[in-house]
């Protein structure tokens, strides 16, 4: 068991220092030319600097220098709360400093352990090794029944207990695998280690005739605590006045637990507590405080006015650090469901800074810190892959109205796109699906087909891709915004030339498409410098308009996985297509419990018959994301960088620009921290065989039928001017996206989708 673990920590060191270092690529050419292609530093259209302090690495916390790291427990994102990967996981992807905390159990021989918690039934396999140790113990003012630490030597718990996941939903691929382990193996785990001991129950310890300051004092030649942190007012103030405590050395923070929780010691309520800084600064040097002691969230899932908690206590010379951070548990609509803007919220705005964060998920605390933080050069792209919006910003607002296009514009996507409908009287307007009824107020609008049809506008909430998980997005805005006719959108792309923004439209066959999208692009008078590009799963539209109109690009759709495209097959996509556009898991492919198998070689094989390679599906959404990128977006968005694809479609173009801009995309970098890629595969064989699922069948590879498609139809005039008589209308010409009225109207049922994009020449050539 022992070599095992060795084997597994070593692993993960050597993995991710590797790839800091010298980066990767899917196709195994060395970095550099990786780095080379889709490197550059190249003044582009961005958000700007974010709410920092300007220039610099000058810090709000106490002293000024950068927030720290905290890892609870090690990494229980992923692995089991305090476990020996999970502590080398946060090393590995952490940022140099990163503390190791360990929340401190005692035996009944006084010696420690670092557990998530202090019933072991909550965090071990305890209840099945000793099934006859329930006890029921009265905690803090609580009869408790479980498990406890205080039942055992440690002996029985090094050798017999072994750790699990203490939060259900997550991950159990590691549970009953790894034992516990006491402060100084956490200890030195690395040569110049730190560590936060958290000692939670002194109080209850003290009944069973345990001394917790007996065993820091005694532990000394094994480990010192960095951070000793405490919730009892007590045990703060007997150990900073031991005579054997060096404050020089260790730092003592007080814990507040919720507001109308009474302090064991005093009896006060910690909400009455946090009034008396002063106070408390008379026996520690910091506060440790749930997040929400600082960044309040009302009822309804959004932020509320920060408090003046971080300002007041840096005033008294208290330093603060801040707890609750989880990439997996939902925090707050502000935050769009990506973890670093939370951190960003607490270290980096005009008011203040925390001092530190203590976090399930100290990759992504890193990342905001050490990449995103004070970002000066933030309008300069770095990683030269194009940012392609998926609806608008639509993890923001409803899909393809103006809001989710002009937020898209300003979180500094290289392209908006636009899923191009079409109405009964030719009409083109943007709307994810030809179906109406789930997402707009057709079927009230479209009732009474002899009134005068009023625009369709977003009745729903926005569309929530994983709403099953419990992950709903911005409810507030949930009608927020309007749709656009193709011009309406053409005209808004083209409003952004100076940025560099383009615009990209998917439309549907029906009527005469090409000539109406066509017609709205000579129409709209687009920017010279802008170039067209035409998506659509149908090789025969793909050739009417290279026919039609040469010199526009133009992009296979593939929505299947596949696992890999033949050299004749490649050759049938050059014939119509320039680009392709692929779903996730036909680069880095998953099994059935959405954990990583490796990566295929169809980046290869488009890139060698000169075929770029687009990727759909990001979003920030941590259910969108395999369990190998550790619920954070700039892991999985370096790992496919270092793919070696062309452009990623996504839900949240903000993440994308602020991971594209930062100097940390650059894995070559001298810098001491940057975005960690991880090696697909890696964490698979690192699974015991009998927790994974039966192996999934392996996924197809594209074969020429599924390429190549008959010749479209001629266009049914007929058909048209006898729906116009029925009631449907027909006054509109088409071709410039609007009908007589200005109204867009029913949507006629379609099966090819379209897509085009106007795009800069600079970046469609990277």
């Amino acid at each position: 068991m022992q070599d095992m673990i060795k084997e597994l920590f070593f692993g993960f060191l050597l993995i991710h220092s590797s790839i800091a270092k010298h980066g990767r690529s899917g196709n195994n050419k060395p970095a550099r030319q990786v780095q080379t292609r889709r490197l550059q530093a190249v003044p582009g259209p961005g958000p700007g600097p974010g709410p920092g302090p300007g220039p610099g690495k000058k810090w709000l916390t106490l002293n000024g220098k950068e927030p720290l790291v905290i890892a609870q427990g090690g990494f229980p994102g992923l692995f089991p709360d305090s476990s020996e990967v999970g502590y080398a996981a946060a090393i590995a992807m952490g940022v140099v400093g990163t503390l190791k905390y360990c929340n401190l159990q005692l035996t009944k021989d006084n010696l420690g352990v670092c557990l998530a918690d202090l019933k072991l039934n909550n965090c071990t396999d305890a209840p099945i090794k000793f099934p006859k140790q329930q006890r029921r113990y009265n905690v803090n003012g609580h009869d408790i029944d479980g498990w406890f630490p205080v039942d055992f030597t440690i002996d029985e718990i090094m050798k017999e207990v072994h750790l699990m996941q203490n939060i259900f939903s997550r991950a159990s691929v590691f549970d009953f695998v790894f034992p516990a382990l006491p402060p100084d193996s956490v200890f030195g785990l690395e040569p110049k280690g730190k560590l936060w001991l958290n000692v939670q129950n002194d109080g209850f310890w003290s009944q069973h005739q345990l001394n917790a300051i007996q065993y820091i004092d005694e532990s000394k030649e094994f480990f010192v605590a960095d951070f000793i942190s405490s919730p009892e007012i007590g045990f703060l103030k007997a150990i900073s006045g031991s005579k054997t405590f060096d404050k020089t050395i260790t730092k003592l923070v007080f814990r507040f637990l919720s507001p109308v929780e009474a302090e064991p010691t005093s009896k006060e309520t910690y909400g009455a507590l946090v009034k008396k800084l002063n106070m408390i600064k008379t026996f520690a040097s910091g506060i440790l405080v749930p997040k929400d002691y600082i960044w309040p969230v009302g009822k309804d899932g959004y932020l509320r006015p920060a408090t003046t908690l971080v300002e007041d206590a840096h005033k008294d010379g208290l330093e603060v650090f801040a707890s609750g951070f989880a990439s997996d548990v939902f925090s707050s609509y502000n935050y769009s469901y990506d973890p670093t803007v939370e951190y960003l919220q607490f270290v980096d705005n005009s008011q203040f800074s925390v001092d530190g964060v203590i976090t399930e998920f100290p990759g992504s605390a890193s990342n905001a810190i050490a990449c995103l933080a004070q970002n000066p050069n933030s309008s300069t792209k770095i990683a030269q892959i194009l940012i392609i919006s998926h609806n608008g910003a639509s993890i923001d607002y409803p899909g393809c109205t103006d809001l989710a296009y002009k937020k898209a514009i300003s979180d500094g996507a290289d392209i908006i796109d636009c899923n191009v409908q079409m109405t009964k009287d030719g009409v083109a307007f943007c709307l994810d699906s030809a179906d109406l009824l789930g997402k707009t107020n057709a079927a009230m609008a479209f009732m009474d087909r002899s009134t005068s049809i009023p625009q369709i506008q977003p009745k729903t909430l926005i569309q929530n891709p994983f709403q099953s998980g419990g992950l709903q997005r911005n409810p507030k805005s949930k009608n927020a915004g309007k749709f656009l006719t193709l011009l309406e959108f053409l005209e808004l792309a083209n409003k952004n030339t100076e940025t560099g923004h383009a615009a990209y439209l998917a439309a549907k066959k029906g009527l005469d498409i090409v000539r109406t999208v066509t017609g709205a692009l000579k129409k709209a008078t687009l920017d010279p410098k802008k170039q067209v590009l035409i998506q659509s799963d149908d090789t025969s539209v793909l050739a009417k308009f290279k026919a039609s109109a040469p010199t526009y690009q133009r992009v296979l759709l593939l929505t299947k996985p596949i696992s890999n495209v033949p050299k004749p097959v490649t050759s049938d996509i050059k014939k119509y297509a320039d680009a392709v556009n692929v779903v996730k898991k036909s680069i880095i492919q998953e099994n059935k419990i959405f954990i990583t198998t490796g990566s295929t070689k169809i980046i290869d094989e488009m890139h060698t018959a000169n075929i770029s390679v687009y990727v759909s599906g990001f979003s920030t959404e941590t259910l969108s994301m395999m369990l190998d990128f550790y619920s954070d977006p700039y892991t999985e968005l370096i790992t496919f960088l270092m793919e070696g694809i062309d452009g990623v479609i996504t839900d949240n173009p903000k993440t994308a620009s602020a991971f594209m801009r930062s100097p940390c995309v650059d894995p070559n970098s001298a810098a001491s921290f940057v975005f960690q890629p991880v090696k697909p595969g890696d964490y698979l064989a690192q699974v015991q065989p009998e927790a994974l699922p039966p192996a999934s069948p392996p996924l197809p590879p594209l074969e020429e039928s599924d390429v190549v498609d008959p010749p479209l139809p001629p266009v049914n005039a007929a058909a048209r001017k006898e729906d116009s008589k029925s009631g449907g209308g027909s006054s509109g010409d088409g071709k410039d996206g609007s009908s007589e009225s200005g109204q867009p109207r029913l949507v006629i049922d379609v099966v090819v989708t379209i897509l085009l994009l106007v795009g800069l020449v600079s970046l469609i050539g990277c």
